[in-house]
C-alpha cells in the first residue's frame, strides 16, 4: 500500500522574503483578518442585543394580549 505524501513545513531557518509586494500583501491579509475578527465580535454583540430587544417586545405584546383578553372575558361573563 503506498504511503501518503508528506507535507513539509516551512523551515524556521529560511529568511523572510524581502520582496516589497510580498510584504504589502501580508500586511493587507493581516489587516483583513483583524477587520474580519472585529466584525465577527461586533456582529455577535449586536445579535445579543437584538435578541433581548425582541424578547422584551414579545413580552409586552403578550402582556397586552393577556390584558385585552381578560377585559373581554370580564365583559362577556359580567365578572
Amino acid at each position: 500500500m503506498p504511503e501518503p505524501l508528506r507535507q513539509t513545513a516551512p523551515l524556521a531557518d529560511d529568511p523572510p522574503s524581502l520582496d516589497p509586494l510580498v510584504i504589502e500583501r501580508n500586511y493587507r491579509r493581516e489587516r483583513a483578518r483583524r477587520r474580519a475578527r472585529h466584525e465577527r465580535r461586533s456582529a455577535a454583540r449586536r445579535s445579543g442585543v437584538r435578541f433581548y430587544v425582541v424578547l422584551l417586545a414579545l413580552g409586552f405584546v403578550t402582556a397586552f394580549l393577556m390584558v385585552a383578553a381578560w377585559s373581554e372575558v370580564q365583559t362577556l361573563f359580567g365578572i
